[in-house]
């Protein structure tokens, strides 16, 4: 059989597969599953083209990846055959783990596992699969490599995973202010003491990254319909899972009816294999068809929640940079009025708040290659002011109600 396959991407063109074992882990369950999972969660409730996948984005970060190694070959620098394919195959699956819906329902199907504690435990599967032939891959994928910029290109401040959904979320929702320099940024990396630097000249390519990663933040991930939609989205499963809990027969198929009987965690999952088979079956399409067949519950609030989101009747919404108390007051007092019960003040009313970041300083360092041959950390720069002030934490506070509480002009 010919492995030597295409894909016709439509942000960079033909995307090859380098390898035969690389064609194998595509042609996976564990990996096809990206294909019933949204990049961006809901967002195509406000960009309608935002409809692209966890598939593609994986696609499109093995091809910056394998750009971004034979640039560093071109450099100079020893890659060895087989540290290039765990390179291509550690960021092809580094979001495997992805539940329904992306970040959306990252902890709501598992209590507190995050998607790249999942990510390992699907290539440490597959590795098993394989017979060994993922273990290069998945010691670069947690950092254990002893030649770091291999990791560090798979995930850090200046990665090729954001590299490549800030390029493509850029693109599918239309929002232009997220376009970015990928190519240039690529060509400007370099290998200093087996670790990623990008040359002085690439300075304000990396100021647009970030600067382009702080709007998309705003104008997408955190678009406040955006949120509203999230809100939404979160309580009919909370809901669902609090009739369950008390025994309400609610129809539920597998293998979403497995996630929404018990809270499960990561000891759970390593210790019984058929909840990580379960996990991979488990995609967008399981929701929106659960959804779906809630509009018609019995039961009145998971009725009425499941027919607005379907009907994309979303709760109002306000943010500030204060807490909303005032306004939650009063909204409060719109609740009890018309008799809705304490316990259940929640689906109608939701707070929470958002944080935006663009650089973390902190975190690992975005480091610059000066001409002299010294290295300095970006933040340290004179000239640009600009990324010293996206070192700062924004944090905005929301809040979300039904629309049937009308009884303020907001």
């Amino acid at each position: 059989m010919n492995k030597k396959k295409i894909f016709n991407d439509p942000i960079y063109g033909f995307i090859n597969i380098y390898s035969d074992l690389i064609y194998d882990i595509i042609e996976t369950p564990y990996f096809q599953r990206l294909r019933r999972i949204k990049q961006t969660g809901l967002a195509d409730m406000v960009y309608p083209g935002a409809n692209h996948t966890r598939f593609h984005h994986a696609l499109g970060a093995m091809h910056l990846m394998s750009r971004a190694l034979d640039n560093l070959r071109e450099k100079g620098h020893s890659i060895g055959n087989e540290e290039y394919e765990g390179a291509l195959i550690a960021i092809l699956l580094h979001d495997t783990g992805h539940g329904p819906f992306s970040h959306t329902l990252e902890h709501s199907f598992l209590s507190n596992v995050s998607h790249e504690e999942i990510s390992l435990l699907m290539m440490e599967a597959l590795n098993k699969q394989f017979q060994g032939q993922l273990s290069l891959a998945i010691s670069i994928f947690i950092g254990k490599y002893p030649r770091p910029f291999f990791h560090q290109l798979v995930s850090s401040q200046l990665d090729i995973d954001r590299l490549d959904y800030l390029k493509r979320d850029s693109f599918f929702t239309g929002v232009s202010e997220g376009s970015i320099g990928s190519d240039r940024i690529i060509k400007l990396f370099d290998i200093v003491e087996e670790n990623i630097v990008v040359e002085e000249k690439g300075i304000y390519s990396v100021e647009n990254f970030l600067s382009a990663r702080r709007l998309m933040y705003w104008q997408v991930y955190l678009h406040k319909t955006g949120i509203a939609a999230d809100a939404m989205l979160k309580n009919i499963l909370i809901r669902a899972k609090h009739l369950i809990s008390n025994e309400y027969d609610l129809s539920v198929a597998e293998p979403l009816k497995s996630f929404l009987h018990s809270n499960i965690n990561l000891g759970q999952i390593k210790n019984d294999p058929s909840i990580l088979n379960k996990f991979v079956q488990l995609d967008d399409y399981d929701i929106w068809s659960a959804i779906k067949s809630w509009t018609n519950s019995n039961d009145k609030i998971l009725s009425e929640l499941a027919t607005s989101l379907i009907n994309r009747k979303l709760y109002k919404i306000k943010l500030s940079n204060e807490p909303l108390e005032e306004l939650k007051k009063a909204l409060e007092k719109s609740l009890i009025s018309k008799g809705v019960a304490q316990e259940d003040f929640s689906y109608y009313l939701t707070e929470g708040s958002i944080s935006n970041a663009a650089y973390m300083a902190h975190n690992q360092k975005i480091r610059l290659l000066k001409k002299d041959g010294s290295v300095v950390d970006i933040e340290k720069t004179a000239d640009l002011p600009n990324i010293k002030a996206m070192s700062n934490i924004v944090t905005k506070y929301y809040l979300c109600w039904s629309k049937e509480l009308t009884l303020l002009d907001n």
